[in-house]
């Protein structure tokens, strides 16, 4: 059976997991590299989720080959250093969301640029003077910072977000805007521009609710910049994950997948001004305030979860809860301590799944087998979650070979390897996958593996157990029928 694996930004490919691929390539520039001006942006719009602890942009444009031949490389820049923060980023028609084929690549240059670009391959070279219209998605992490960056234990969290009025690009504009959208009206410090600029005569940004709108602009030269920042207050925590190492365990044998998370957290808010006060940590749980510390985690399990568990680094934490039933399963954590700003965290958890829920076997083929289970899972919070580094890791069982795979989540590498636990021979195979730059809005992304497990290869663990079942009995027999004692028997007549 044959897997491909699609990615919006050609991030996915087919994948065989005999060997090590890396899904993400990256070309390298010169500093003096500036993209062919063969394009112009008809019309954008960017939009800027700042409801999260991490900022999501969303920009749709309208593009037009303006050279004379046809063309299908669209250039989009960063910052020098931003492109390392940048996950998630993926490439759509806007018409035709359906279309698949969009390839992408890290355009790096060295590091006396100021800029970065990704390369965004077209399905189909656009023809001269025909128009197109893009949708790309991406976020960055790490893109808000605390201001000011120490608080009081009960004060409110103000949030700083700087940016360019003018949409980054690497062609002119005819005509643009930004727009951001927030949590709050709580909204003390922004900066306006003049009237001037706004192609409506407007001064701007114009404020409508939690929105707000910088432009339209027009006539905008490519590689434009208009500084502004604003300030906002976000009374929650800034949840980061340094690194996830997920590990999902499959037994044929037993009729069962395990799943385990660790986790490493820290949170990235305002740190606190004064020390701790647990009194007064005790007396605002009376009144539930807003809190810029992390005080719980939930965990939306897969109907039919059993067995959750939750260790730290000192053991077993019992501050948790898990309700499962026919309709859902969820696991709720408080951790030992409250995380403000600045502290960090980091434990496991781990559940059982029954092995029919995830495992079908291949129709017409009878030892090849489709595992289908979550890439990431983890927690699920309001105000979401952010991992710099996610580590998932698939143990199949011993004799699984012709290994497979397929998933949506942009990656940067794969292994194959083996790892050996009790009783194994040759070893369990095990495919190891490694992303970037992931958010929790990417949680419910599938991961699907396909695999050979000849009948025989199941009797391998029952066989190995009775054989050392056998050795050791035969062994005792052997001892036991040694003389060990000292000196000569006398023969009785």
């Amino acid at each position: 059976m044959r897997i491909t694996q699609w990615a919006f930004l050609g991030l996915f490919t087919f994948a065989t997991a005999d060997s090590n691929l890396t899904h993400e390539s990256r070309n390298i520039l010169p500093s003096t590299f500036k993209p062919p001006q063969h394009f112009r942006n008809v019309n954008l719009v960017r939009n800027i989720n700042l409801e999260k602890t991490y900022a999501r942009e969303t920009v749709n444009v309208v593009i037009e080959n303006v050279g004379k031949e046809a063309q299908s490389e669209y250039y989009l820049p960063f910052e020098q250093g931003t492109i390392a923060r940048v996950g998630g980023l993926e490439v759509k028609d806007k018409k035709d969301p359906e279309r698949t084929g969009f390839a992408v690549e890290v355009a790096v240059t060295d590091a006396q640029s100021p800029t970065e670009f990704y390369k965004i391959t077209l399905p189909t070279a656009l023809p001269p003077k025909d128009q197109l219209t893009l949708s790309i998605t991406y976020h960055t992490l790490s893109s808000l910072t605390p201001l000011p960056a120490s608080i009081g234990q009960t004060d409110k969290q103000y949030l700083l977000y700087a940016f360019s009025a003018y949409s980054p690009s690497a062609y002119p504009t005819s005509k643009q805007k930004t727009k951001l959208k927030l949590l709050t009206t709580d909204v003390p410090d922004y900066v306006t521009l003049p009237s001037s600029l706004n192609a409506e005569g407007k001064q701007d940004p114009q404020r409508q609710g939690t929105s707000y709108t910088y432009g339209p602009y027009s006539e905008i030269p490519a590689g434009a910049v208009q500084e502004v920042s604003i300030r906002y207050e976000y009374t929650k925590p800034l949840t980061h994950s340094s690194l996830l190492e997920r590990d999902i365990e499959v037994s044929h044998w037993g009729g069962n997948v395990a799943f385990e998370e660790r986790h490493w957290l820290s949170n990235r808010g305002a740190t606190l001004k004064n020390h701790f006060s647990r009194v007064a940590y005790q007396q605002a749980a009376y009144y539930n305030p807003p809190m810029s510390a992390l005080r719980e985690l939930r965990f939306p399990l897969a109907v039919g979860s059993e067995d959750a568990y939750f260790i730290d680094d000192i053991g077993n934490v019992s501050t948790s809860r898990f309700r499962s039933n026919v309709r859902e399963a969820n696991l709720e954590l408080k951790p030992r301590y409250p995380v403000f700003g600045g502290w960090k965290y980091s434990f496991r958890v781990g559940w059982n799944g029954e092995l029919g829920d995830f495992l079908r076997q291949v129709k017409g083929q009878g030892e090849r087998y489709v595992l289908k289970v979550p890439f990431l899972e983890g927690p699920k919070q309001a105000e979401g979650i952010e991992y710099e580094r996610v580590v998932t890791r698939v143990v199949l069982p011993e004799g699984a070979t012709n290994l497979e795979f397929a998933t949506s989540v942009p990656l940067i590498a794969n292994e194959t390897s083996l790892h050996r636990t009790f009783m194994d021979t040759l070893g369990r195979t095990t495919l190891t996958l490694t992303a970037l730059n992931i958010v929790d809005e990417l949680r419910d992304r599938e991961l699907i593996v396909t695999y050979d497990y000849p009948f025989s290869a199941q009797f391998r663990k029952p066989l190995t157990v009775f054989a050392a079942v056998v050795v050791v009995f035969a062994v005792s027999w052997v001892l036991g029928s040694l003389d060990v004692s000292i000196g000569r028997k006398e023969k009785k007549a």
